[in-house]
């Protein structure tokens, strides 16, 4: 009698779970491309399967792009300091055409003034302004080189950060590249795993998403507190007429071990 008890309890459970396997994945593994081309020359293996820090893990030749960046830093100080004593000209320029535009009209409608005195005045405002246009012209000239070295500046230094390759708090996963070898846009050049979660999937019957949000998720036979996260509504292209579903958890201390899942109905749904 006890059997027949026993048999009909575990035909019962059978009833109302689904049970699945998983293999338990870092939340995200991340491919790391080279965003500039050049020459590997440094590579730290000894990384790899351990959380990285902010030191450098590839370096990519970046000795040129330090030269020119010093070069060009240097440039724009020089052209700054010839910008602001231009800017002084001009001021100086400015009030002298001030004066002399006064003078001359003040002497204009002078009759005790030849021609030719008049003449050399005006003559002189069209100098003067001629010069102050020249100044502001120079002046936009240098802030046109300016901002473009400001440009190249920043382009500069994106290519070193691009060259030295850091991921703080992954873990290493692969390295793809060898010192000596010369790289791309686009080359591949690393993998690493994002492990302060991690993630099950599993694949569902059509019939398992009914009411999927009341199902009480058991993980290696205990029961959790642990819901569906993601849940695709179109059928996986591999496991024909299933629908890929993910369970975010907290990050166990050894990846990839196999996790028995069952989806059991709640006592109410069952009524």
């Amino acid at each position: 009698m006890l059997k027949i008890l026993g048999l009909l309890l575990f035909l019962t459970t059978l009833a109302f779970s689904n049970v699945y396997y998983s293999k338990v994945q870092p939340y995200e593994i991340r491919d790391i491309a080279s965003n500039v081309s050049g020459q590997v020359i440094y590579t730290n293996e000894n990384m790899i399967g351990k959380k990285l820090s902010k030191k450098v893990f590839i370096k990519i030749d970046d000795v040129l792009d330090k030269d020119e960046l010093k070069s060009i830093r240097e440039k724009l100080q020089y052209l700054q300091a010839t910008l602001e004593t231009n800017k002084e000209i001009l001021k100086n320029l400015e009030q002298a055409l001030k004066r002399k535009k006064a003078n001359f009209k003040r002497i204009e409608s002078l009759s005790i003034k030849s021609k030719v005195e008049k003449d050399r005045e005006f003559y002189d405002v069209v100098g003067s302004q001629n010069s102050y246009l020249a100044t502001q012209k120079e002046i936009n000239s240098l802030k046109t080189n300016i901002s473009d070295l400001n440009l190249r500046e920043k382009q500069l230094v994106k290519s070193i950060n691009d060259k030295n390759i850091a991921a703080e708090g992954f873990v290493l996963y692969s390295i793809k590249v060898k010192p000596g070898s010369v790289v791309n846009l686009g080359t591949p050049l690393a993998s690493v795993a994002d492990v302060s979660k991690a993630i099950l999937t599993i694949y569902l019957d059509g019939d398992d998403l009914q009411n999927l949000n009341k199902r009480t998720l058991y993980i290696n036979g205990k029961k959790s507190n642990y819901k569906i996260s993601r849940i695709s509504k179109i059928a996986d292209t591999k496991n024909i007429s299933r629908y890929k579903a993910q369970i975010i958890i907290k990050a166990p201390q050894v990846f990839s071990k196999v996790f028995k899942i069952e989806l059991k109905k709640d006592a109410d749904e069952n009524k």
